[in-house]
């Protein structure tokens, strides 16, 4: 599957055009259209990426997993995956927050089972 292919299916997946997509992340209107034979430029190409919050990686085939494996917290993942719409800022507060929660219940657990 080609970049042209991976794209056209993200943007499928939400129901979106590639001239939209385009106009969203404020390219021409037709340049993903030339990725069937060109090369995209490493700006767009990292703008489609964080639109749809996979790697470039995976829009150039060098993986088949949208989600680079990295030590991300699942919070960090899930946020990724479901971030659209926020700023980077509020993302990072709600990553906060579920991290604070996730370490409010290992303590819980840990209590339990130390008295236990």
């Amino acid at each position: 599957m080609t970049t042209f292919d991976r794209v056209k299916k993200l943007a499928d997946q939400r129901k979106l055009s590639l001239k939209e997509l385009a106009l969203k992340l404020n390219m021409g209107s037709n340049i993903i259209y030339k990725w069937k034979t060109q090369i995209p430029t490493t700006e767009n190409l990292q703008k489609v990426a964080d639109y749809f919050n996979v790697s470039t990686d995976y829009l150039l085939g060098r993986t088949d997993d949208p989600i680079p494996e990295k030590k991300d917290s699942k919070s960090q993942m899930y946020f990724r995956m479901n971030g659209e719409g926020l700023t980077k800022e509020e993302i990072l507060e709600l990553e906060q927050d579920l991290e604070d929660f996730m370490e409010i219940r290992r303590q819980r657990f840990l209590d339990r089972k130390n008295k236990g």
